[in-house]
């Protein structure tokens, strides 16, 4: 697929089916993850997998955007080992992840899957459910799956500002 094709195809899927992911396609999505670039290439994040019928449930415990999916990634950032800008102590660890989430959004529709990049989550809960979050800024929390046959893009989602709105040559 060509990546303009592929940007301009994605949309944030809301409606996703309960057939299951394969393993392949869950390591071509972590493997995307991998190869995203960081600061310095510290790597200053972790991606949690989660696909156990109990685990999901805590999922829906923290947020009411889990759009039927039975695959979730969740992606931290640790700002203890992110690159800090000298200039004002600005840790892009966050950047970074949301890189990273940034790069599994568009491996998930090369793969002909469905997602939607989720911020509307209990940070505090997710990480009690999951200790093994504790610790980290949570960035982003995909539910990934095949999209419905009736699936699609919210109306707004086609409502794009200009060029001359958003950028500005100096």
């Amino acid at each position: 697929m060509d990546f303009f094709e592929l940007v301009r195809d994605r949309y944030s899927c809301r409606d996703i089916s309960d057939k299951p992911v394969e393993q392949e396609k869950i390591d071509k999505i972590l493997e995307a993850a991998i190869l995203a670039p960081t600061a310095h290439n510290i790597q200053p994040f972790k991606i949690w997998v989660i696909d156990k019928a109990e685990d999901i449930e805590k999922i829906k415990e923290t947020t009411p955007c889990t759009n039927g999916a039975s695959l979730f990634f969740v992606v931290g950032a640790d700002k203890e080992t992110g690159w800090v800008r000298k200039y004002d102590q600005k840790s892009f660890a966050d950047v970074d992840a949301a890189i990273v989430g940034t790069h599994m959004m568009l491996a998930v529709e090369e793969l002909g899957l469905a997602t939607t990049w989720v911020g509307h989550f209990k940070n505090e809960k997710l990480a009690e459910a999951f200790p093994q979050m504790k610790g980290y800024d949570l960035i982003a929390m995909f539910p990934v799956g095949y999209a419905k046959d009736e699936a699609k893009p919210i109306p707004m989602h086609f409502e794009r500002k200009s060029v001359d709105e958003l950028v500005e040559i100096v």
